[in-house]
């Protein structure tokens, strides 16, 4: 049993069932050649019986063609003696041809060629005597014996000649049988060596495909295993960059209130006590009054910086107005600084006041990235709302650039992907070099529910 075990293991199985194929192919071959050569024998011998036998009737005629001229004179009985006698040689001579192979018979065929010369001398004697008008003489020759003699040992050498060669025939006969029996043993040998061989393959073949069907499976689960883990991992980064930017805004939110409330009140109470110094002084020193309107604008341009960082940081006009006219003042404004002329087509959209600021900020983000990128000379922001979600895009007709190629180093589209993604939207990026670039987005127009 662990022989047979180790063999449905072995690598050897398919190498086994070829050198058996190869084994039954040469068992085979030589079996047919040593069959197609005894078979020849055969043949031969058969061949050799039957010239022997036609040996033996052609002397038998030319002796009958003899007797007839002898009794009758008729010159008819000459013809079959001709015959007889002119088939003779060419059967003597493929016997002889034949004999030369067969050493045992040689003596037998020398003997034989020497009493069918003899016989065919005695009878064409005879002939000649009948034929000179010497009857008597020739009867005197016949009545001798010596032809009946000649022609019993003839007979009694060729019939001896035949049975030498059924000996050979059924020796040769022996062989084909002995040639089907071992080929009928080999390739039943090589046959369930073969099927042996073949049935360890299938099992060998089995095993491995199942064990390609278990590792497969495991690699499967392992797929799995990673793909859960990578999804775990998204959702939580995904969650941690919604947490960074709602951070992000907080930190915003409460610095733009610091610097609204204590640095505006700084400003306010050093802009008042300007104002009281300047009427106490605007008389006696015209000078000091001079650096009091400088300190004033001075206090006024500090105020409006304040006001404006505070916009940056936290647009009150996105709580106060709307989104559309947030993104109206936001637009103007950039349309004073970077002199681009700017066409807008802004709908008023419901939206959660994170989506409104994902909006915002997504706008600001591309309007920044215009002034320093894009040297566009003119740029379409639209807002609307269809199919229950809100769409914003914002197109420049500027240098654009190569999406694929964009650098790895600038965090902004990236940004404004996630902050998108983060409120359950989808953001889309065109642009062809030379031809200007297109960033739209869609969002919810009702935020979407975590748990």
């Amino acid at each position: 049993m662990t022989l047979i075990s180790n063999l449905r293991h072995s690598p050897w199985a398919f190498p086994v069932a070829a050198l058996a194929a190869l084994a039954m192919l040469v068992i085979s071959e030589t079996s047919h050649w040593r069959s197609r050569a005894a078979l020849d024998e055969l043949t031969e011998l058969s061949t050799a019986r039957v010239r022997v036998q036609r040996l033996l009737l052609n002397v038998t005629d030319a002796e009958t063609a003899q007797r007839g001229y002898l009794l009758t004179g008729r010159a008819e009985y000459v013809e079959p003696y001709r015959k007889a006698v002119a088939s003779l040689p060419v059967t003597l001579a493929w016997l002889r041809q034949h004999f030369l192979s067969h050493a045992e018979l040689t003596i037998s065929m020398a003997q034989l060629d020497k009493l069918v010369a003899e016989k065919l001398s005695e009878i064409s004697e005879t002939m000649r005597l009948v034929e000179a008008g010497r009857p008597e003489a020739a009867r005197e020759l016949v009545l001798t014996n010596i032809g009946k003699e000649r022609m019993d040992t003839i007979r009694s050498t060729a019939e001896q000649m035949l049975v030498d060669e059924a000996k050979g025939g059924q020796q040769a006969r022996e062989k084909v049988t002995d040639t089907l029996v071992v080929n009928r043993l080999g390739v039943s040998t090589m046959s369930a060596i073969s099927l042996l061989a073949l049935f360890m393959y299938l099992r060998q073949t089995r095993a491995l495909i199942e064990l390609r069907r278990v590792q497969q499976l495991a690699v499967q689960a392992e797929r799995d295993q990673l793909d859960a883990e990578v999804q775990r991992r998204t959702a939580e980064l995904t969650e941690l960059s919604r947490h960074l930017l709602t951070a992000r805004e907080d930190e915003r939110h409460r610095l733009a209130r610091d610097l609204h409330d204590e640095l505006g009140a700084l400003l306010t109470a050093a802009k008042l006590d300007v104002a009281r110094i300047k009427t106490r002084i605007a008389a006696t020193t015209p000078e000091a009054n001079d650096r009091l309107v400088h300190l004033n604008e001075m206090l006024n341009n500090g105020i409006a910086l304040k006001r404006r960082i505070i916009e940056d940081l936290r647009p009150s006009s996105l709580g106060n107005l709307g989104l559309a006219a947030a993104l109206g003042i936001l637009v103007r404004d950039f349309e004073k600084r970077a002199e681009i002329k700017v066409s807008c087509s802004l709908q008023t959209v419901k939206m959660s006041a994170a989506g409104e600021l994902t909006v915002y900020r997504l706008v600001q983000e591309a309007l920044t990235n215009i002034i320093k990128y894009a040297k566009a000379s003119s740029v379409q922001v639209t807002l609307a709302a269809h199919d229950g979600v809100a769409t914003i895009s914002v197109s420049d007709d500027g240098a654009g650039f190569e999406p694929g190629l964009q650098k790895t180093s600038g965090h902004g589209l990236l940004g404004m992907r996630y902050r998108v993604e983060a409120e359950g939207g989808n953001l889309q990026l065109t642009s062809t070099p030379g031809q200007g670039t297109r960033i739209g987005a869609t969002l919810p127009l009702s935020a979407p529910s975590y748990t």
